[in-house]
């Protein structure tokens, strides 16, 4: 057992304030960037300042002798979780799925500064609850719901994990070609403009608007639930592409798997088109159940 004091890695992203002012050097060109589009800088600041005080109220509330650290949500690939690391994610629930894809069982308590105005399913706390939840993450007393992932593996081994979805196909979107084979012995080629594989977690998301245009779209998965569903979307007939296959659901042991016959094709997780895995010609990847889980701090 460890003698460390327990480490709190704290994960937020800059706010668009932030971002507005390394875009355009000044406060002044900042707030005439947003006037001329009909916004007003006063409402951009508000927000800047309610993320800096919800960081502020959660580091506050680290008990004096525990280790912290902090990192950006552009720094995550970079940076090297503990495993026994608490982390706690202070943002939009979008930023727990960016930071779940690099983790292993550590406890995550997503903090929302703006209650209210963010949907609040993945950051569900308030920063004055974070020291009451860290005490019980680490006493082993905290209630943890345990989120299904998604992972890719390509056949040089490279892997990518998803707590929402991974998207294949062409980076741009455009019509992707390949061959798509299932655990139960199906196979054709295809052309598309992409695959997207999802979890219970992203049920309410991007799968959720493509199985809302569809008579038969398979039963989404529940968040805890070891199934993933899959759509391909706007796949095309031709007398050399096929279309019988275009929707589904992976159990636990079933994987999907897609042979790129395109010059680039990618899979990306969570909407982060930066970080993903490129397929060159005749490389496969194959798409199932993570074996890991998000451990989400209820």
């Amino acid at each position: 057992m460890s003698t460390l004091a327990p480490r709190v890695v704290v994960v937020s992203r800059r706010s668009e304030y932030e971002e507005l002012l390394a875009r355009h050097s000044t406060r002044a060109a900042a707030a005439y960037f947003l006037r001329e589009r009909g916004r007003d800088l006063d409402e951009v600041e508000q927000r800047h300042g309610a993320l800096q005080a919800a960081l502020t109220g959660v580091g506050a509330r680290i008990p004096a002798d525990w280790r912290r650290g902090h990192v950006d949500r552009d720094d995550l690939p970079r940076f090297l979780f503990g495993p026994e690391d608490l982390v706690v994610a202070v943002g939009q629930d979008g930023l727990v799925a960016n930071v779940a894809k690099y983790l292993d069982g550590q406890p995550v308590i997503g903090i929302d500064p703006e209650p209210g105005r963010n949907p609040g399913i993945l950051v569900r706390h308030l920063a004055e609850d974070a020291g009451r939840l860290l005490i019980a993450a680490v006493d082993g007393s905290a209630a943890l719901q345990r989120r299904t992932m998604v992972r890719a593996v390509l056949d040089d081994g490279q892997v990518l994990i998803g707590l929402n979805e991974v998207y294949f196909g062409h980076p741009t979107h455009q019509s992707s070609r390949y061959v798509i084979s299932t655990s139960d012995g199906q196979r054709e080629r295809q052309s598309s403009s992409g695959v997207v594989i999802g979890t219970g977690t992203g049920a309410t998301g991007w799968c959720a608007s493509i199985a809302r245009q569809r008579a038969d779209s398979p039963p989404l998965p529940q968040p805890e639930e070891a199934a993933l569903s899959w759509f391909v979307r706007e796949a095309w007939p031709s007398p050399v592409t096929q279309v019988s296959l275009t929707a589904g659901r992976l159990g636990e042991a079933d994987r999907i798997e897609f042979t790129s016959e395109g010059e680039r094709l990618v899979v990306f997780a969570d909407g982060l088109e930066s970080d993903h895995l490129a397929l060159a010609w005749g490389q496969r990847v194959e798409i199932g159940v993570a074996p890991r889980q998000l451990c989400l701090v209820a």
